[in-house]
């Protein structure tokens, strides 16, 4: 099934292997999608869908230095060199829309002002990938510092950040995407806002867990309204304690999220599974629970082989499944997967920061073969 086709929100995909957004830090001056980012795209067009890199919606959305955002017209202008190349190479990509909130630092936001959360809680030991002496990407001269303590937001400032959403959707099909996918996973602010242990507030946004659903309920709806249903989708991390965040409940929470957006009808809901060493394993119930609650496209990532991939996809748990860093290293990853071909080795010194190197240098396997044989 992993190489059949697939229709997603009115979009036909050749296959059912997505590339799920990773951070590469690789924007240039102004927080702008560059020619560069553009190649890296275009070489992993393969793939039936892209989800490209977490994209902040405003300058306080941003946590992590040389990140995109999609709130300037120089932005704008910027991604549409990427979405046009890979849409030349029949590909389909979707932007994620990022708000980190308190995952910031002083030295990202503007102004040095501290970053914004659903409540001023500090998450010992989780650090951001800041640029204290604004060198610049190309220098990769990038540190990881322990986050800022955040500050509470007014209810006025949840307001205008759900504005923020709409307004950065609609840019993003101003700059050719598909579609937008929310970022509400790995304890960023959507995430803060549903998570018992992250939010305590006390109003309407916090306290009961439809409370601590409502911004999820305001951004979606705002968003689907902005650019439509079949153009939205979510990601989600209910197991995960990225960034400090961590439900009590997380099963009830999740799938009573998960019932939210049924009822706005978005197009799916992309599901991280926790991929570390000695993670939590996502039990088969919670995914049929999560399949009964949700009538639209399910997604799911989290170190996926083929083998788990396929198995996903017969039992019905998933429709659509993410490779995450085995794209990083092989920009050919469907044709590798197709024909159990093997991979090339991920340069973990790469990740973030610099330029072609561990970028857009990753060969295809075809090009690999040449060179061997040659």
């Amino acid at each position: 099934m992993l190489f059949t086709d697939y229709t997603l929100g009115g979009l036909t995909l050749k296959n059912r292997i997505v590339m799920p957004p990773m951070t590469r830090s690789r924007a240039a001056k102004g927080d702008i999608a560059t020619d560069l980012m553009a190649e890296y795209y275009q070489q992993r067009a393969s793939a039936g869908l892209i989800i490209a890199e977490g994209t902040q919606i405003s300058r306080q959305g941003q946590g992590y230095a040389w990140t995109p955002g999609i709130y300037t017209p120089d932005q704008i202008e910027g991604w549409k060199k990427v979405t046009k190349a890979v849409h030349a190479h029949n590909g389909r990509i979707f932007a994620q829309l990022w708000h980190v909130g308190r995952v910031s630092h002083t030295s990202i936001q503007e102004n040095g002002a501290a970053p914004v959360a659903p409540s001023a809680l500090l998450a010992a030991g989780v650090k951001v990938f800041a640029d204290p002496e604004g060198k610049g990407p190309e220098n990769g001269a990038g540190e990881m510092v322990q986050h800022s303590m955040p500050r509470e937001l007014s209810i006025p400032e949840i307001k205008a950040i759900i504005d923020d959403y709409a307004q950065a959707a609609k840019n993003a099909i101003k700059a050719g995407f598909d579609g937008v996918e929310l970022h509400g996973a790995n304890g960023y602010l959507i995430e803060q806002f549903i998570d018992s242990q992250t939010n305590q507030r006390t109003d309407e946004y916090g306290g009961s867990l439809q409370n601590r659903l409502r911004f999820l309920r305001e951004v979606v709806t705002a968003v689907a309204y902005a650019i439509g249903k079949n153009r939205t989708g979510i990601r989600q991390a209910p197991l995960t304690t990225l960034m400090g965040a961590q439900d009590d409940h997380p099963e009830e929470t999740y799938i009573a999220a998960a019932k939210v957006l049924n009822n706005i009808g978005i197009a799916f809901i992309h599901i991280a599974e926790a991929d570390w060493e000695d993670a939590p394993v996502m039990p088969a119930a919670f995914k049929t629970a999560y399949r009964e609650a949700f009538s639209g496209t399910l997604i799911y990532s989290g170190k996926y082989t083929k083998e788990r991939a396929e198995e996903a996809l017969q039992n019905g748990w998933a429709d659509l499944i993410g490779f995450g860093r085995p794209f990083i290293a092989n920009p050919d990853l469907p044709y590798r997967l197709e024909h159990d071909l093997p991979l090339n080795a991920l340069d973990k010194t790469a990740l973030f920061g610099g330029g072609t190197k561990g970028y857009t240098d990753y060969p295809a396997y075809e090009t690999t073969t040449a060179n061997i044989s040659s």
